[in-house]
């Protein structure tokens, strides 16, 4: 959207390790991938989101003349450098999954392979972009699945952390499944469907609420939702929404509906369905909104409550409940001596322990089409692992921390490589996903993922594991290190 992003946009210390890059070896080669350790909202699954955006933005990541003069006067970076600045674009391979892909912990989302220099610089960004906007497509698809295919209209603008994030959210949220968007901007530059209806600041302008119903009424006589809570929703609101829908005289809107922001929702929308239908208005909808999330969804749906939309904005928009993907870059690979060196960072926390090397995601699917598991590989033995799935082979799967648990699978219909080329050599691909791309994605993703990964209570983890040469490799590098910290 931003047509001047500056490439100042990162935190501070990667520019000064970029240019420790650029004096002490400023053609090394690496590769970081971007993966997350911890599920968020206590679920079973994450949401893929945010790439496209920053693929935009690293397509135009520049620094400019302002910015150069800024860096010169924090006294640390050499003239040099700052020439050198002047003419930097990142020229090296990204490769990511789809928007709107269902991931898991310690999985590759994103590998970038470069220079160090261009590599590091990004870092910041990246993490911005698919941190939040995955978070957020998360919480989306979480509630949208509580809604049990009812639609979900996001409504979070004015909650959002600030005007950019707000944007950002509205664009995630659409990726995880919502219907549409209360924010125009978003509408414009996203294309997504926008909707509103009144504020209680309408009702309250007029004499009387029935004035406002019919005024309103009369100004938008094809789609006539009323908001009956602004005094008292049974007492009230409903009486006059009645009135103003049976004085229509025949007239068909294309929709009718009352929309309910306060109150006990699941008294006040079973009590608000019987007063409609006993007015013959059945083809009168309930909409409600008031700090929903899919918590409060679920167990109004559980109580059979007839409400046909949802409206949902601070819980989703922000992630309510959980304040941040654990999302982190690290290096797997280094280029010496003419090859790729596979990296590993140890800690005294095995969970923490990367997965070193140049990876890819294997989702094995079943007959049925759901998926069954997860296998990460190293690209140089992609044609073994896709020989043995061409000959329907039994696939092993090592658990990526124990070296002695494992399982091997013969009972799959077909696999699919997660991450695909979404820039090369420093040019996005010409046929980059679309947004209503990514939300298909997600909606075919979350239909492929078994009930039992999607229940917001204590869901079942969802199996990712090693191939036998990533598992050996880990181990060996392991070893390699602990014996050279033994020889200090």
């Amino acid at each position: 959207m931003n047509e001047r992003m500056s490439a100042l946009c990162t935190d501070f210390y990667e520019l000064t390790m970029m240019q420790g890059y650029f004096v002490a070896s400023p053609d090394s080669r690496a590769v970081f991938e971007l993966f997350f350790r911890h599920q968020p909202f206590g679920g079973g699954y994450t949401v893929f989101a945010g790439i496209v955006p920053f693929i935009e933005e690293v397509a135009r990541f520049r620094f400019h003349d302002d910015d150069i003069a800024f860096l010169q006067k924090q006294g640390i970076f050499k003239k040099d450098f700052t020439e050198y600045l002047k003419n930097f674009h990142f020229q090296g391979d990204i490769y990511s999954l789809a928007e709107g892909t269902i991931a898991f912990p310690n999985e590759p989302l994103v590998r970038v392979e470069g220079t160090l220099l261009e590599v590091q610089v990004i870092e910041s960004l990246l993490l911005n972009s698919v941190n939040f906007q995955s978070l957020i497509a998360t919480k989306t698809a979480r509630v949208v699945n509580a809604a049990g295919g009812l639609p979900v209209l996001e409504f979070g603008l004015r909650r959002a952390q600030g005007f950019d994030g707000a944007l950002s959210a509205s664009r995630a949220a659409y990726v995880g499944g919502a219907s549409a968007t209360s924010n125009t901007l978003a509408g414009k530059l996203y294309n997504i469907p926008v909707s509103g209806t009144m504020a209680h600041s309408w009702v309250m302008s007029f004499d009387s609420e029935l004035e406002a119903f019919q005024v309103y009424a009369k100004q938008y006589p094809d789609r006539i939702v009323l908001l009956v809570d602004t005094y008292d929703t049974l007492r009230s609101g409903i009486p006059n929404a009645i009135k103003v829908f049976r004085g229509l005289h025949g007239t068909k809107p294309s929709l009718m509906a009352i929309r309910i922001d306060s109150g006990d929702l699941e008294y006040l929308s079973k009590a608000a369905r019987r007063m409609l239908d006993d007015a013959g208005l059945m083809e009168v909808k309930i909409f409600v909104s008031s700090d929903m999330d899919e918590w409060i969804i679920e167990h109004l749906r559980n109580a059979n409550c007839p409400i046909d939309a949802w409206g949902v904005g601070t819980r989703m928009v922000t992630g309510w409940g959980d304040p941040a993907l654990s999302g982190v870059y690290k290096i797997v690979a280094r280029w010496k001596d003419g090859k790729w060196h596979p990296c590993i960072k140890l800690s005294n926390q095995p969970e923490k322990l990367t997965n070193p090397g140049m990876k890819n995601i294997m989702r094995v699917y079943g007959e049925d089409g759901q998926m069954k598991a997860d296998l990460l590989y190293l690209e140089e033995e992609k044609e073994e692992l896709e020989a043995l799935i061409l000959s329907k082979k039994p696939l092993r799967f090592n658990h990526p921390i124990s070296d002695f648990a494992g399982f091997e699978m013969d009972d799959y219909a077909y696999t699919e490589s997660l991450l695909v080329p979404v820039m090369i050599k420093g040019k996005p691909i010409s046929n980059l996903p679309s947004l209503d791309d990514a939300r298909k994605r997600c909606r075919d993703q979350m239909r492929a993922l078994d009930a039992t990964y999607k229940r917001l209570l204590n869901p079942h983890v969802y199996k990712v594991s090693l191939s036998d040469k990533l598992a050996q490799t880990k181990r060996a590098l392991v070893e390699q290190h602990r014996k050279a910290l033994g020889k200090q």
